[in-house]
């Protein structure tokens, strides 16, 4: 239950302490399964430059905009570096009480170096009546506290900064208090004493690649008594704050979809798979570099523009100028429906663009923009857009199932690696995967080269068997007559039947 849909007035005690409290990250409340339960202790955790502190002020910003009375207990960081993390992304301060316990400059004057007493008992003690003094003044719905790094310093002991740990969390929850304490990591890889008394584990990861930008992922790796998507999300940090994208879990987005076919604009083509490509199904256009599936990939985007429907293309290997360059050539003029926003055409960078914001991106094209086809070209990119190429293969799998379930056609381009001949490999196989596979081929005839193309695999009907040529001008794309003079046409190098030569 999320905080807008509490009854008014005369809700009981149990219903105000299950109240959710909503985080002020895009994709985290998703994650979180709504929020945080109020007035319940929260670890975040992660190295320095993962993003504590702007999560932090984001979740302390919502409860500003509540109307809610919100802390900051910093140990670590002065007012003014906390101000310029705030104006990096454009935010302000105001209504966010902060309090500084950072040691004073006269704690380095040798008078005051405590002879009696360790040095930490002193100090932590000081430091908890202020915090205490502070909240009872307050009175706040939210705290943050940063970080545990420097009250695991002033405890000294694992024993006393467990018991201290505890006394916070039963102060705090007697006061009606989300606290969401933060922790860099810097003391220990893994604070099990803090995470076993939280009440949920929010872990934040930054992976560096050989080459690329970072790479940002969280982990809930604890919540307790509340379903959460587990897993691996990422997210990025921009000006604006941090945002997450949750694992898109396919499942959860089933819907009734009527298999229309959805015609190419070309008849001899549609001829060949069979009447279109049905609504809600994946291609596989696959072949050597050049062969024409971007184009033809392209052309039923096209169709499906001219038809008054939306078109997403996510491009790795070319250009969006190249794209429109090359198709106004084929005569395939994409201007007037990029700039109706018929046809959405998004570059991405692979160094640059999370796996689990490239999902949020097309999500983003199908459930906002409403676009019936969506085309990835190609895998070659997508791949390299991994940071494991051994969950390639389960991501497609959730993205092509969320797609069909939405009654999107999905077009995937695969390049082989070869020209022409038996030997022809992708570098990944996703053939299995796809609803249809289509297949284009280069072969020599008379010393030219040209080009073929067949429907291997069709899932959702009949398509023809035939082995068709193929050829891209100046007026488009061109499907031909079935290539039933020559066998032997997939080994690159087909001999021609009874010496009779295919039609040109």
């Amino acid at each position: 239950m999320s905080a807008s849909t509490l009854p008014r007035g005369g809700g009981n005690h149990h219903e105000h302490e299950d109240r959710l409290l909503k985080m002020g990250v895009p994709g985290l409340d998703d994650v979180l399964g709504g929020g945080l339960t109020a007035h319940r202790l929260y670890l975040l955790e992660g190295a320095p430059g993962a993003g504590k502190t702007t999560v932090a002020i984001q979740f302390l910003r919502e409860g500003v905009a509540n109307g809610e009375a919100v802390l900051y207990i910093t140990l670590s960081e002065t007012m003014q570096e906390l101000q310029g993390v705030a104006s990096s992304h454009g935010w302000d301060l105001t209504g966010i009480e902060v309090r500084e316990m950072l040691p004073s400059q006269d704690a380095l004057e040798p008078d005051d170096q405590y002879t009696m007493f360790h040095p930490s008992e002193v100090e932590l003690g000081e430091t908890t009546i202020r915090i205490l003094a502070d909240v009872d003044k307050i009175k706040p719905s939210r705290v943050v506290f940063d970080s545990l790094s420097e009250l695991r310093l002033l405890a000294g002991g694992s024993l006393r900064y467990r018991r201290q740990i505890l006394a916070l969390k039963q102060f705090f929850t007697g006061r009606q208090c989300a606290v969401l304490l933060l922790d860099d990591l810097t003391a220990t890889d893994q604070d099990l004493q803090v995470q076993s008394i939280a009440h949920a584990v929010i872990r934040l990861e930054q992976l560096n690649p050989e080459y690329g930008t970072s790479r940002r992922r969280l982990v809930v790796t604890k919540y307790r008594g509340k379903e959460f998507r587990a897993g691996y999300h990422d997210y990025k940090i921009t000006r604006g704050g941090l945002q997450v994208f949750p694992r898109l879990v396919a499942s959860e987005h089933a819907l009734p979809v009527q298999q229309t076919r959805m015609a190419s604009g070309l008849p001899a083509l549609d001829e060949l798979l069979g009447g279109g490509i049905e609504r809600g199904t994946s291609t596989l256009f696959v072949g050597a570099p050049g062969t024409g599936k971007s184009t033809v990939a392209v052309q039923f985007a096209l169709s499906a523009a001219k038809r008054g429907e939306c078109a997403a293309l996510f491009i790795f290997d070319e250009s969006i100028n190249t794209l429109r360059t090359r198709c106004l050539g084929l005569g395939m003029d994409l201007g007037p429906f990029l700039e109706s926003g018929q046809i959405r055409v998004r570059q991405v960078d692979p160094a640059e663009l999370s796996p689990g914001e490239f999902v949020h991106e097309i999500r983003e094209a199908v459930e906002q923009h409403h676009a019936t086809v969506v085309v990835i070209d190609s895998l070659n990119g997508y791949l390299n857009a991994m940071p494991d190429e051994r969950f390639l293969i389960v991501q497609l799998h959730e993205l092509l199932t969320y797609l069909g379930q939405h009654g999107v056609a999905t077009m995937l381009i695969g390049a082989q690696h070869g020209l022409i001949g038996m030997q022809m490999q992708t570098p990944v196989d996703a053939s299995y995967l796809a609803d249809s596979v289509v297949l284009l081929r280069y072969f020599e005839d008379e010393g030219e080269v040209r080009q073929a193309i067949s429907v291997l695999k069709k899932r959702s009907g009949a398509h023809e068997r035939s082995i068709r040529s193929f050829s891209l001008d100046a007026q488009g794309i061109h499907v031909g007559l079935p290539l039933r003079n020559f066998r032997g046409i997939l080994t690159g190098i087909p001999i021609p039947i009874d010496g009779v030569r295919t039609p040109s």
